[in-house]
């Protein structure tokens, strides 16, 4: 009998995915980094369009390729570029025929869902090409709201994160990373794995919806359920600065060069932190527990600076290390790329112009990104790969030219 958990990672497996923006890019790059093949499939545009394909190949630092802008780069390198215009019958059977005869695993779209149908995209449709296939499509409220847009920014509006981020005297803010596009990414990429792990027992293939209003909703595990505790709304989660929620002191504090993170989680750290050198006056009886700290947490928050005013960042680090005391440097983005850790997981390409840049650390470390020392070709053009894809599925030069002529893709 087979072993319920027998799929193995590393098959190679070919994911064709209809994608933009971030949210799906994000979810089809991990596929990349186990070492799959994943085929991108954009629009070609319409004759005159100056910039057909997906919005983001033209958003960020020019990197001296129209359709090879900065923030696109990231999350497509490793990736093949296929063209289909699949708002024609012919654009939607050759999707169906390059399904098929690449025995494609997985198939994923982030489209509205009132377009599945439009588009020749639906499960129903393409599982008639290949009846194991895994079908996935993340949108902004699932199906059963299938008009509905939604980006990262408004979804974090909606769903509580802005209440719930910056001072609390002033207004809303967004996070500084998309979080809900990331959640639905790593959604899709974790739910598609277990659909591929249940294939291999069953030989079925199955349709995944992802709503990312769902997936941002899910993350309120620490919020929502204050709604059935406390007795005066007073007391609901609002925006906290840099405040933990729950613990005191735990907040970000001024050093003689720079700013720390202080997080303390019990008493017993909060006695180690009163013994450190410049610290002394921090004890007092009525700061022994959390529950009293909390009462008196402004006073104590002073204090905490008065007793930083000595120090600088890395020795009050030093010395709260040797304390197993929980702390950190607050570090801009150009700092943390310097970290060793960090550098040395990062993943690399090299742009059309030859020149060898470093983008992002995987998630996790891999057989396949070992093996190539974490080295993945450039994001594709848009179409770079339309003529090696089409003749592996068995179209002749002059097949090829006739779609073209068509403005198939």
């Amino acid at each position: 009998m087979r072993s319920r958990f027998s799929f193995s990672m590393n098959s190679r497996k070919t994911i064709l995915c209809l994608e933009q923006a971030l949210t799906l890019p994000y979810a089809t790059q991990r596929f990349v980094q186990l070492g799959w093949r994943v085929i991108r499939i954009e629009s070609p545009g319409k004759p005159g369009q100056s910039n057909p394909g997906d919005p983001n190949r033209y958003i960020g630092e020019d990197t001296g390729e129209k359709d090879l802008h900065a923030y696109y780069i990231a999350p497509n390198v490793g990736k093949e570029a296929i063209t289909i215009n699949l708002r024609k019958p012919d654009g939607q059977s050759l999707l169906k025929r390059i399904i098929k005869e690449l025995h494609v695993d997985v198939f994923l779209c982030n489209t509205l869902p009132k377009r599945y149908e439009q588009l020749g995209i639906s499960y129903n449709l393409l599982k008639e090409a290949q009846p194991n296939l895994v079908w996935c499509g993340i949108s902004a409220f699932g199906p059963d709201y299938p008009d509905r847009a939604g980006y990262d920014p408004a979804l974090q509006a909606m769903f509580g994160y802005m209440h719930l981020t910056g001072d609390p005297d002033r207004d809303p803010m967004l996070c500084g990373l998309p979080i809900i596009d990331l959640k639905a990414g790593d959604e899709a990429f974790s739910q598609v794995l277990l659909a591929m792990m249940e294939r291999e027992e069953t030989g079925h293939g199955k349709r995944i919806d992802i709503s990312m209003a769902q997936c941002a909703a899910s993350w309120l595990i620490t919020a929502l359920p204050q709604l059935e505790f406390v007795e005066d709304e007073k007391e609901l989660f609002t925006r906290s600065g840099n405040e933990h929620r729950s613990f005191v002191p735990s907040n970000c504090y001024p050093t003689k060069d720079g700013y720390v993170y202080l997080a303390i989680g019990s008493d017993g750290q909060w006695e180690k932190l009163t013994k450190i050198k410049g610290f002394a006056h921090l004890a007092k009886d009525n700061r022994i527990t959390n529950n009293g700290r909390k009462e008196d947490r402004e006073n104590i928050y002073t204090d905490i600076r008065k007793g930083l005013q000595s120090y600088t960042t890395n020795d009050f680090i030093d010395v709260c290390l040797k304390n197993n005391l929980a702390v950190a440097p607050v570090h801009d983005v150009k700092d943390v790329a310097g970290l060793t850790f960090v550098d040395e997981l990062m993943v690399k390409t090299t742009l059309p112009n030859g020149k060898n840049v470093k983008l992002f650390p995987a998630p996790m470390k891999t057989d396949y990104l070992a093996k190539q020392n974490n080295s993945l070709p450039c994001s594709p053009k848009l179409g770079e790969h339309n003529r090696s894809v089409l003749r592996e599925v068995g179209l002749t030069n002059e097949d090829i030219e006739n779609l073209t002529n068509q403005k198939i893709i």
